[in-house]
């Protein structure tokens, strides 16, 4: 059965089994409550968490519930934790659709945290969204990954980086390294296996510094979110690391991500990814890499100047180039998750907590763009 065929049956359960159901229940109900019965109901968050009714000790209450109502926290753009309980203590419909009766009290605040706390040391949200691509893409090919980054704000102290001589002697370190015949980082990562690339990855809270397409330098304090999405937009693989590295050194163990959960045919990357490793790696797994060329010196600028004008003049585009604009409709992504899906509202420290929320943000706009291809 193919992609759109599995999200066909299950769009048709939804409206003729649950939506009648659920009205019994609580009364008609909006699109965004619709939308968010379909998210749950297609992520399956109960299916991943352990009962431990028959663990020793007294047994963890309501963690389903609390997991399907993080959810709807990023859905429902509630900022903090506060405010979503406030609203299921006086929203019968948002209590019934997260899982209590609409007689039951709501866990306090500190129940909430220490749920969350539970479900960033188990990975629960990732573990989800890898079930939900690889289930929903299997025996499907995908035409194209475009990989990409975005900052992430946090609110927390950023680690105190060296000096710049000391950052320089690093750095000349390193080289003198590299020609003594020393692998640097992408090429350990090939090498390496997916766990090792990600556990050799910085994930502290630092200062990063990105450029615009127009020029424009930007700072920012806390982490960096590189994804791959989809021809649809959809998150395919997230990896969430310091805010100070590199797009290139994070493309290698993001491709393997995302090589484990679906197949593709091109990897589709800016001129940040223009490595000759990240190329190679590229075409060890079978995939055409689209890679934008990185341009230093202004005599190639004035000469790339020059090819776009022939170009446009001869009205003539490679097939690589227009593979590569299909990259720019892609990049709303990284607007859409910043603005809808709690991009930047992070209230939580921590790396492990902050990429919990992350991820809870990644399920609900997957779910909510796959069940948009079906509508």
């Amino acid at each position: 059965m193919y992609f759109r065929e599995r999200l066909s049956k299950f769009w048709t359960n939804v409206q003729l089994t649950l939506f009648p159901y659920m009205e019994t229940r609580c009364g008609e109900l909006p699109v965004e409550y619709k939308n968010l019965i379909s998210i749950l109901e297609l992520i399956r968050v109960e299916e991943f968490i352990p009962s431990t009714k028959f663990n020793l000790g007294r047994p963890c209450k309501h963690r389903v519930f609390i997991a399907r109502a993080y959810v709807a926290k990023v859905f429902l753009k509630y900022p903090t934790t506060k405010q979503l309980i406030k609203h299921l203590k006086t929203d019968i419909q948002l209590k019934v659709i997260c899982g209590w009766e609409s007689y039951d009290k709501i866990p306090s605040e500190s129940k909430f945290s220490r749920a969350f706390k539970e479900f960033a040391e188990e990975n629960l949200p990732e573990k989800i969204h890898s079930f939900l691509i690889k289930e929903t893409y299997k025996d499907t090919m995908v035409g194209h990954l475009v990989k990409d980054s975005m900052p992430i704000e946090a609110r927390e102290k950023a680690l105190k980086k060296p000096s710049v001589k000391e950052r320089k002697k690093i750095k000349n370190d390193r080289q003198q390294a590299e020609r003594k015949g020393a692998l640097n980082r992408r090429q350990k990562q090939i090498k390496d296996s997916l766990e090792q690339s990600l556990l050799e990855l910085p994930k502290v809270c630092d200062v990063g510094r990105k450029r615009s397409a127009r020029g424009a330098g930007y700072t920012w304090k806390g982490f960096k979110l590189h994804m791959a999405v989809d021809d649809h937009c959809i998150p395919i693989s997230v990896i969430l690391t310091s805010a100070s590295l590199n797009d290139c050194e994070a493309a290698i163990p993001l491709a393997k991500k995302a090589n484990k959960l679906v197949n593709n045919f091109y990897d589709v990357m800016d001129a940040a990814y223009d490595m000759k490793e990240i190329k190679e790696h590229s075409l060890s797994m079978g995939h055409i890499p689209c890679i934008d060329k990185w341009v230093t010196t202004t005599a190639a600028k004035i000469e790339r100047r020059r090819d776009k004008k022939k170009e446009k003049i001869l009205n003539f585009c490679t097939a690589e180039a227009k593979r590569y604009k299909i990259r720019f409709p892609k990049e709303r992504s990284n607007a859409l998750f910043k603005d809808w899906y709690g991009g930047r509202n992070i209230f939580y420290r921590g790396h492990s907590k902050v990429s919990c929320h992350i991820m809870f943000g990644v399920l609900a706009m997957t779910g909510l763009m796959m069940i948009k291809l079906i509508e």
